[in-house]
């Protein structure tokens, strides 16, 4: 990111596609806590200051699949929107996707 992006700030959409090994029965303790995601998301996002879009996204992979032991596997992708490129050129988004699997 260029030190004016950092100054002025950026819109981010966050995409998290979680893979775990849901419960048959309507338990919400057998499932991921979708506002947890979230909060950790926010908090990573308040707390760190990312470079890279790819350092985000690696952040966000981490976090989730150390944080919730049903995670078999999570792909994050972070998406900058409408970034100035270069020479006043701008782009709808780019983004960056990160694919994780859980060692447990």
């Amino acid at each position: 990111m260029r030190e004016e992006e950092r100054e002025r700030g950026q819109l981010f959409s966050v995409y998290a596609e979680i893979e775990f090994d849901f419960s048959q029965r309507d338990d919400l303790s057998e499932t991921i806590d979708y506002v947890g995601v979230i909060e950790r998301i926010r908090r990573l996002n308040e707390t760190r200051s990312f470079r890279l879009i790819e350092a985000f996204a690696h952040a966000i992979a981490d976090e989730i699949v150390k944080d919730f032991r049903q995670v078999r596997r999570v792909c994050v992708r972070v998406k900058k929107v409408r970034p100035v490129i270069a020479s006043g050129i701008t782009l709808d988004a780019v983004a960056a996707e990160v694919i994780r699997e859980s060692s447990k």
